[in-house]
């Protein structure tokens, strides 16, 4: 028992040796500074000279509906794209190197219907609109597609997609028809 004391004893010299050591190493903390220093400027309650302004010409977007408006995917808040944007975002996708796919659903959205297990949801998955385009080079080529899509399928839903074909991931997922 003697010697586990000695044991001990020599430990706890070892570890006071290193502790006023370590202790200098990290700062206490002392608390937070006192709000004197910070001197407060309050405005009257009335006074809207300070409000942001474009000139007086707000034009403000309804981005929520909250009836018959179901969200779906990216840009879903925005209005319809026309041709020119929809070549533009295809544009961006052509960029960054993914490869377009068209898919179509009549549903749109996910829904519960046969299942009530967490996680499990109808309407995930679309069915894809011929193979993915690989080697596509021009928004053009997709647009004719999605025209043919919409001309084969007018009642349903359709997105495009970018795939990354070196990461084996979807990169990105939009609306390009809805068919209300």
């Amino acid at each position: 028992m003697a010697s586990s004391m000695m044991v001990s004893s020599a430990a706890a010299a070892t570890i006071n040796r290193a502790g006023p050591a370590q202790s200098s190493s990290v700062a206490p903390f002392n608390g937070l500074k006192s709000s004197a220093a910070f001197p407060a400027t309050r405005k009257p309650a009335g006074d809207l000279s300070t409000l942001p302004s474009n000139g007086g010409r707000v034009q403000c977007m309804k981005v929520w509906q909250p009836y018959n408006n179901k969200k779906f995917e990216t840009l879903s808040y925005l209005p319809p794209l026309s041709d020119e944007e929809l070549a533009k975002e295809v544009d961006y996708l052509l960029k960054n190197k993914w490869v377009p796919c068209l898919e179509f659903s009549d549903e749109g959205y996910v829904f519960r219907k046969y299942g009530s297990l967490p996680g499990y949801y109808d309407g995930r998955y679309w069915t894809m609109w011929k193979l993915p385009m690989f080697g596509c080079n021009d928004s053009a080529q997709v647009l004719r597609e999605l025209a043919e899509c919409k001309k084969e399928y007018p009642t349903n839903f359709v997105r495009i997609i970018g795939f990354d074909n070196v990461r084996q991931v979807q990169c990105i997922s939009f609306i390009a028809y809805k068919p209300y």
